[in-house]
């Protein structure tokens, strides 16, 4: 078995083995007929014992009266070394406290900063892959004659913290483990949340750094791995290899905090795509799929099941003959007009109605004759039709921005795809209802930021 933890560390996620081949190879077989044997256990401590912190007077005569093999039991010390960007919702550190199980025998061996295994050397702060029991199995269940190549992710992945020797048939390696998704054990916290496994925001490439730490025999080492930490705020950093951005304190089962997208604040996951807000005092990254379900479901709200979409056309107004004053009233007389125009240096009273005519600007509408005003009738200004004026935006965005529901009304209906590389960032909409005439079967939406409402360019 992998080495466990002791008991020291009730929250420890799981045991794993270790079992391991006699003789890995780089290229990727596992030979299966001997087991690597390690005889080392690692036993973290919650915190160094009070003599030993506080180096008293009574925990001098305490040292004194000890024994000289006891100044061995002097508890050892790993410092960090995975940082992520993100924090801990506890504030702990990754720094553990551990004894080694046997002690003597491990200090005893002879400290190496490298070894060789198979022509190939490792160094310490070296990622590895690392055979086990899925390997194994993996390999014993392929037919006779099949390659007997493992995938990759049958193995582990470590980070060689350190190497002892005794001689070169025994060489063993510290090692932190980094964990794949999958392995995050029950009631692992993720910021408020309890979770276990893979979540929607982990790529298929992306491993957690832990401070799981083991001794392993170096023969259980199959090869070298490339394994870099992913800056989330680094826009351009693509990831293409194995990466981490989280880490995972066995300590307290609680996983480093991620980076918060989109106007659903959830983390980004770096296999998906990310659509950037053009706004410069925005420029938020919002997920393809908050996009998708925000545009379908205003073409929803609009469409329906059955209304047809038709193109919008411009509207033009048009002033009736009777709106056109031909004859500007003598000075004094209010004509036949229920309104007057009275420039803004006139009168004391400045609180006017708001203009409707735009035209009009240095003028204000006083009301002259309320029983006649009463009379007067006024045509509502029209509400815009071209999604690209501001009261309409802002209506759109305002829908997006309603609390997202696990319902799509608009599958099976409508099917969007974003046009990025075509001049403005649009929407082609597909209408896929039957039986529908009189309309189009594609046409396009603009894209808005669901953050600050604004149209994507």
């Amino acid at each position: 078995m992998r080495a466990a933890q002791g008991s020291a560390m009730s929250s420890k996620p799981r045991k794993r083995s270790r079992p391991a081949p006699d003789d890995a190879v780089p290229d990727g077989s596992v030979p299966d007929e001997n087991r690597a044997d390690c005889p080392f256990t690692i036993n973290v401590v919650s915190e160094p014992e009070r003599s030993e912190k506080d180096g008293g007077p009574k925990s001098k005569k305490r040292k004194q009266d000890k024994p000289a093999e006891d100044s061995n039991k002097k508890v050892l010390t790993q410092n960090a070394v995975f940082h992520p960007e993100g924090k801990f919702k506890s504030g702990q550190s990754m720094k553990l406290v551990y004894n080694v199980d046997p002690r003597k025998q491990w200090l005893d061996m002879t400290r190496y900063n490298s070894f060789v295994l198979n022509g190939v050397k490792y160094y310490t702060e070296d990622f590895v892959y690392v055979a086990n029991e899925a390997t194994m199995e993996r390999q014993n269940s392929l037919p006779a004659g099949a390659s007997k190549v493992a995938k990759k992710a049958d193995y582990w992945v470590a980070r060689i913290l350190e190497v002892r020797a005794s001689d070169e048939h025994h060489v063993y390696a510290r090692v932190y483990w980094m964990y794949w998704p999958e392995e995050l054990p029950l009631g692992t916290l993720d910021g408020k949340k309890q979770i276990s496994g893979r979540q929607p925001y982990h790529g298929q490439h992306e491993l957690i750094a832990s401070n799981h730490m083991d001794i392993i025999n170096v023969v259980s080492v199959v090869m070298g791995v490339n394994v870099k930490q992913w800056i989330e705020s680094n826009d351009d950093d693509i990831q293409e290899s194995l990466y981490w951005r989280q880490a995972f304190n066995c300590r307290t089962s609680e996983l480093s905090s991620v980076a918060l997208v989109c106007h659903c604040r959830t983390p980004a996951n770096p296999d998906k795509t990310l659509v950037g807000c053009s706004n410069k005092t925005c420029e938020e990254w919002l997920h393809i799929e908050c996009l998708l379900d925000d545009v379908l479901t205003r073409v929803y709200d609009r469409l329906g099941t059955d209304t047809p979409h038709k193109p919008e056309k411009p509207v033009i107004k048009q002033e009736a003959k009777d709106d056109v004053i031909k004859e500007k009233p003598k000075e004094g007389t209010n004509g036949d007009l229920p309104y007057r125009l009275l420039s803004p240096d006139e009168g004391e009273d400045r609180k006017s109605p708001i203009v409707a005519n735009s035209e009009v600007k240095d003028q204000v509408l006083v009301k002259q004759r309320d029983d006649e005003s009463s009379k007067a009738t006024e045509t509502p200004t029209p509400a815009p039709q071209n999604s690209s004026d501001k009261s309409s935006k802002f209506g759109l965005a305002k829908r997006g921005r309603r609390k997202k529901s696990s319902k799509k009304p608009w599958e099976g209906l409508f099917e969007a795809t974003l046009k990025m590389n075509e001049g403005p960032t649009v929407w082609e909409i597909t209408d896929l209802r039957e039986g529908i005439e009189g309309g189009e079967k594609k046409w396009t939406e603009q894209a808005y930021c669901l953050v600050c409402s604004t149209v994507i360019e």
